[in-house]
């Protein structure tokens, strides 16, 4: 069955790939991006709208045109976010507001916006892009691991506050894949930032393949959709063997320190 899809951040990485999977298997796809006119990127077959995830106006405008056009709204993916790194005695507060705002709030906005209509259907499915970040939290990333652990808290509380609607959602927490997010580092702290370019495109992961796996866990419902197995192994680790987590993230913690000449 055809679903009406609107997806952030869609027309590149992660979202962009999302946008395609879900038009190859016939839906109906609104991406929405920064770009004020539709990016070569974004293939024919999908509309676009431009969207700041920061701006309620811009929000209000993609719900007024989702009712006109669609009559309605099956899949949310709030995927829009910015990558951020930084030691906590380097990174600025100006940075934390950044990335909170786009990265959490972001977040936050498009579920207030589009909840409403989907309580009115009794039906929809809400899908957000958080990071193995949002579970996994290694040294030097301290904005991004709280913006991203706080999206995987609001999923799972809106899991269950919505239930009652017949309503599900989702949270995408992926390890390190290959994709663009890197270009939006803007963060002081260069030796995390070189730490996490060198992470990004080494990955060998690519947007599309994470795609296909959280496609098959939306038809699923399911609620926190692992994309690989280093996320998965890092996961359970820390659930059913802290000590080895522990003692990992601390020889992260170490590294980090030798590479930047603090220790």
């Amino acid at each position: 069955m055809s679903r009406r899809v609107l997806v952030t951040g869609g027309a590149s990485g992660l979202g962009l790939a999302l946008t395609k999977a879900c038009l190859g298997r016939g839906d109906r796809v609104l991406v929405v991006d920064l770009a004020e006119s539709r990016p070569a990127s974004v293939p024919e077959a999908a509309d676009y709208l431009r969207l700041d995830v920061r701006s309620q106006q811009d929000w209000d405008a993609a719900l007024a045109h989702v009712r006109a056009v669609w009559g309605g709204l099956d899949v949310l993916v709030n995927n829009a976010g910015v990558a951020t790194g930084g030691r906590i005695d380097v990174e600025s507060i100006s940075d934390w507001e950044r990335v909170i705002d786009i990265n959490l709030l972001g977040v936050v906005r498009g579920c207030q916006t589009f909840t409403p209509l989907l309580k009115e259907q009794r039906s929809g499915h809400i899908v957000n892009t958080a990071s193995l970040a949002g579970l996994i939290h290694g040294p030097g990333m301290s904005s991004y691991n709280a913006a991203k652990a706080g999206v995987v808290a609001l999923s799972e509380t809106l899991g269950f506050e919505l239930a009652p609607w017949g309503i599900h959602v989702s949270v995408i927490c992926p390890a390190f894949f290959r994709t663009n997010l890197h270009e939006s580092l803007q963060g002081k702290d260069t030796a995390m930032e070189e730490t996490a370019l060198k992470l990004i495109t080494r990955a060998s992961m690519s947007a599309d393949e994470v795609a296909q796996v959280v496609l098959k866990g939306i038809d699923r419902h399911k609620r926190v959709i692992l994309t690989d197995r280093l996320g998965r192994q890092a996961f359970w680790t820390k659930r059913l063997v802290r000590p080895a987590y522990d003692a990992m993230a601390t020889r992260a913690g170490q590294k980090l320190a030798r590479k930047s000449g603090d220790a």
